[in-house]
């Protein structure tokens, strides 16, 4: 549905008194956004609320940009202008002060969710759309899909006690590991595996667990590597760190074991495994011209994401692009993708094995993917 056919529906805002400067947003109900939400136009959801107060993640799973942030950085999260853009708030009112800022800025489809949070879980969260499918629920839906191997913690305290020939890996982001992990677990960011793999795990008869604080990442880390075609059991390790800590075992932290850089045998190998589980993918390959004319385009949101870590983005990487962890986006894309109907582009090394990771994934959550690899070695 678009947003001229719903004009009766909403409510407008004015306070009269700021002249042509302060444009008009709409007050959205409910029962609007429920609409949106199954709609297949492009919308944005930002959460405004303090960070602390939403958490992991709104009953929404919306992008949190709170209140204070929105003005400053709406640019990075809702590139173009004239995106169907809903501010949630607390039911506090502050949606409207920050509407109005962003109307004056030349945002042109802002809109308000009438009461905010209290009211779109007025009668209950069971029930509600999401502007993103929740991490938890996606990755379990594989697990139940593709019979994911698993592990308990006791059977993996076992195995390590009996000196089994078994490596933990944790695929959460390097500071989470370092906070505390299954003692011996190597940190291995979700996207990294395919690319760090040989070197972290040579020999093919090595039990492979993977790890994270509780499901999502383990499961699709496990079962990405199981997609690759990699010759190791693969298990992951149910309900991670939670399940380790609740049997009473002690964490181990720092940053104790971390993936090194990836030499070329296991580029090598990390290019056969992207050949297996790309091989029913189809993605566009496009060039960086490409990509700058389509985050040119005013009728059409892009991302350029970066999905390399931090430290190789901060090197070097495409003008326009943001980096965006591909282990992150895997199992909480909401926090960088907040238009939903958006083009993004996965920006990678040639070996391409973190985009082709992340776009297995997204497309099976309705993402429309392309991809970009690009040459970041240093030139003689």
């Amino acid at each position: 549905m678009s947003t001229s056919s719903i004009g009766d529906s909403i409510e407008t805002s004015n306070t009269g008194s700021q002249g042509d400067a302060e444009k008009l947003f709409g007050t959205i109900d409910s029962e609007v956004l429920r609409r949106w939400l199954a709609d297949d136009d492009e919308l944005a959801v930002l959460d405004i609320r303090p960070a602390q107060v939403v958490g992991y993640a709104s009953p929404l799973f919306a992008n949190n940009l709170p209140a204070e942030r929105v003005a400053a950085e709406i640019d990075r999260y809702v590139p173009r202008a004239r995106v169907r853009t809903v501010l949630v708030d607390g039911g506090d009112g502050v949606a409207e002060s920050v509407a109005r800022v962003l109307a004056a800025a030349g945002r042109t489809a802002v809109h308000v969710l009438a009461g905010g949070i209290p009211e779109w879980t007025r009668d209950g969260t069971d029930d509600l759309p999401t502007f993103d499918v929740p991490g938890q629920a996606f990755s379990l839906g594989i697990r139940d899909e593709r019979k994911t191997p698993a592990v308990t913690a006791a059977e993996l305290q076992a195995l390590q006690d009996g000196g089994a020939d078994v490596v933990v890996i944790d695929t959460r982001t390097l500071p989470e590991f370092t906070a505390g992990h299954v003692p011996g677990a190597v940190g291995v960011p979700g996207a990294e595996l395919l690319l760090r793999f040989a070197d972290v795990v040579p020999s093919p008869d090595t039990h492979v667990v993977v790890s994270c604080a509780g499901l999502p990442r383990a499961i699709i880390g496990a079962q990405t590597l199981i997609d690759a075609g990699v010759p190791n059991k693969v298990s992951y390790l149910h309900e991670g760190t939670k399940a380790w800590q609740q049997e009473n075992f002690e964490l181990e932290t720092g940053a104790t074991a971390v993936y090194g850089p990836a030499d070329e045998a296991a580029r090598e190998y990390a290019a056969q495994r992207v050949r297996a589980i790309s091989a029913e993918d189809e993605f566009d390959r496009i060039t960086a011209d490409t990509a700058r004319v389509w985050a040119a385009d005013p009728d059409r949101t892009t991302y350029l994401l970066d999905v390399r870590t931090p430290e190789e983005f901060a090197r070097e990487h495409l003008p326009g692009s943001i980096n965006a962890e591909g282990g992150q986006l895997l199992g909480v894309a909401y926090r960088t993708i907040a238009v939903r109907g958006a083009r993004v582009v996965l920006i990678d090394d040639l070996t391409a094995a973190r985009a082709s990771v992340v776009a297995h994934w997204l497309q099976r959550r309705g993402f429309d993917i392309a991809l970009l690899l690009h040459d970041f070695r240093p030139q003689a």
